[in-house]
């Protein structure tokens, strides 16, 4: 007999592919960074591949780099900070803590130009 499993997320998970950068933090070790793909993503918590397993417990502050452009012209970035659940060799989530967008100063084809 198969058994269906009922979903115990109380917020539900989108599922997006986007570019991230992490920074993790954690007492006593040395802070690592990295960047990756987010998997999926709800309003408290985000999955995303990563290069290696980051520690259980660390803190977390992340830029996900959002596909939508403020008033088609400036680039946003999604920033969370949150703490990390679970890790393997490729796969990492983070329970969410804050997040806030954050719209670039220049318009896109500015900052492609000055780069």
């Amino acid at each position: 007999m198969d058994k269906i499993f009922a979903e115990r997320r109380r917020h539900p998970r989108y599922g997006v592919h986007l570019p991230v950068d992490y920074h993790v933090s954690q007492k006593g070790r040395i802070a690592r960074a990295g960047s990756g793909f987010s998997l999926d993503m709800s309003s408290s918590g985000l999955s995303f591949r990563s290069r290696g397993p980051l520690p259980e417990g660390a803190h977390i502050e992340m830029v996900v780099d959002w596909p939508v452009k403020y008033a088609d012209l400036y680039p946003v970035d999604l920033l969370v900070t949150g703490f990390v659940v679970r890790s393997d060799n490729h796969h990492t989530a983070v329970r969410i803590t804050s997040r806030k967008f954050r719209v670039a100063e220049a318009p896109a084809e500015a900052i492609r130009a000055s780069a």
